[in-house]
């Protein structure tokens, strides 16, 4: 596979808690230079991150981050403001108490209610696959599909464990035709990156396939 086209599909993530503006501006620079889909960054730096971009690159942020459990309200809250912000995507976390209660109508209305304050924004959905049963996983598909998001994802990267190659194949075979499907958590090498887009994935949420580029390009090698 190409790698621009691999390149084309991540989204450049930096959410570590002490990340500073001198990181997130390198990302930002990085996702430019390597022609990202997304610079994925902390909410705090949204419009820092939008002034410095302008329309170069889109930035995404997170909603709920990283457990889930803030209050609809809250997190709509959250998306305004993100998208007064200049923020390009959302990315939410969904109650996962909810899930385990199988309180699906909650959920749905939660994600329309996130969706609504998108404000026509792409919002992706966050079911953190690895807290999860396989029949949870089909049931969050159709929840995810019928309450009008655009992108199921995978994981936070702040739980147990990140994207596996059988999460992405189920979310092919349930989700709604029109649902794209974003890997994240624990992406760390092209072999992985290639195979998630082949099952399904057209989204990566990852940091290490732009850092393992630039050392290819650092050593001849891109």
């Amino acid at each position: 596979m190409d790698m621009k086209e691999i390149l084309s599909k991540v989204d450049h993530t930096l959410l570590a808690q002490t990340a500073t503006w001198d990181e997130i501006k390198t990302i930002c620079d990085d996702a430019v230079t390597y022609q990202t889909a997304s610079v994925c960054i902390p909410a705090s730096y949204v419009r820092q991150a939008k002034d410095y971009l302008g329309d170069k690159m889109a930035v995404c942020t997170v909603i709920g981050f990283p457990n889930g459990y803030s209050t609809t309200a809250v997190k709509c809250f959250e998306t305004s403001d993100a998208v007064a912000n200049g923020a390009d995507e959302i990315d939410m976390v969904i109650n996962l108490g909810w899930v385990k209660d199988r309180k699906w109508d909650k959920l749905e209305n939660e994600i329309r209610a996130v969706k609504a304050a998108c404000e026509g924004r792409i919002l992706k959905v966050i079911i953190e696959t690895c807290l999860l049963t396989d029949e949870e996983k089909i049931e969050m598909c159709r929840v995810v599909s019928a309450a009008g998001a655009d992108f199921i994802k995978t994981s936070t990267g702040f739980s147990t464990a990140g994207a596996t190659f059988h999460d992405v194949e189920l979310f092919a075979k349930h989700v709604a035709p029109g649902v794209r499907i974003k890997a994240a958590g624990g992406i760390s090498s092209i072999a992985d990156a290639e195979k998630f887009i082949e099952l399904g994935a057209s989204r990566l949420g990852t940091s290490r396939i732009v850092k393992i580029v630039k050392k290819q390009k650092a050593e001849g090698g891109y």
